[in-house]
């Protein structure tokens, strides 16, 4: 099954906006199987999402990793830099690094930017 993560870039009141939704939904018993991530500026959205980072995010989703050492020699990166991007992957959402090793659960990524806030 094919896995979106949503990102978008809002408030607080509009993060709470979708859980309220999601959770009415599930309370009609419909089944709610979404991941939405919110970031509070564009600004950190695009950080996050670097170039470097979405090449490192598709590889990762493509081959998994062990380590952040094994991703790094695959990339022909340097460790420190892999480790940071990495790290900012992981508490995004994006990534997922456990006593399995580092993958992505998600297919696609879609962005939202709101106007409103």
């Amino acid at each position: 099954m094919k896995q979106t993560a949503r990102l978008h870039v809002g408030s607080v009141e509009e993060m709470g906006k979708r859980f309220v939704d999601a959770w009415r939904r599930l309370e009609r018993g419909e089944k709610v199987r979404e991941t939405h991530l919110t970031f509070f500026d564009l600004e950190t959205m695009m950080a996050t999402l670097s170039p470097k980072r979405l090449a490192l995010l598709k590889h990762v989703r493509r081959h998994p990793a062990s380590s952040v050492s094994e991703l790094a020699k695959t990339l022909g990166r340097d460790y420190k830099r892999v480790h940071a991007d990495v790290s900012a992957l992981v508490q995004a959402g994006l990534i997922v690094r456990d006593e399995n090793g580092i993958s992505a659960p998600y297919d696609s990524i879609q962005a939202t930017v709101s106007l409103n806030s």
